[in-house]
């Protein structure tokens, strides 16, 4: 068991679990395709809400994730260069409408202190 400056850990949850859970979903292999340099994953809501496709025809999950890594490194590379949170917006067709979608990344450590990079909705943690 580890501590901290205020007592022993009782629980902690790592990214390592949410992968394994299914709260993350590690989308890396894409993300290297397109030249990041640290692990990439979406939460569950973000895959389900804008990744995932409904019925519209023409969508794919490849082709939004893509979309996704995409809009989200445009703004890395535009963006100012501070902080390690970065909001992007995202056009994406939902129930036959375009939508613009708000999504932030953030950077932080992963569960060993390496950088790790998520993608998730404005209000998520």
């Amino acid at each position: 068991m580890t501590s901290s400056f205020f007592g022993p850990v009782i629980y902690a949850y790592t990214r390592a679990d949410a992968l394994r859970d299914g709260e993350l979903v590690d989308v890396s292999t894409m993300a290297a395709e397109m030249g990041y340099r640290v692990p990439v994953a979406v939460t569950r809501a973000v895959w389900v809400g804008v990744v995932v496709p409904d019925e519209t025809p023409g969508q794919s999950v490849e082709g939004r994730l893509w979309d996704v890594l995409w809009m989200l490194h445009y703004a890395i590379k535009t963006g100012p260069r501070s902080g390690a949170v970065i909001r992007f917006q995202l056009y994406a067709l939902i129930g036959g409408v375009s939508r613009l979608l708000t999504l932030k990344g953030v950077m932080g450590p992963g569960d060993e202190a390496e950088p790790v990079l998520t993608i998730m909705w404005p209000d998520e943690d």
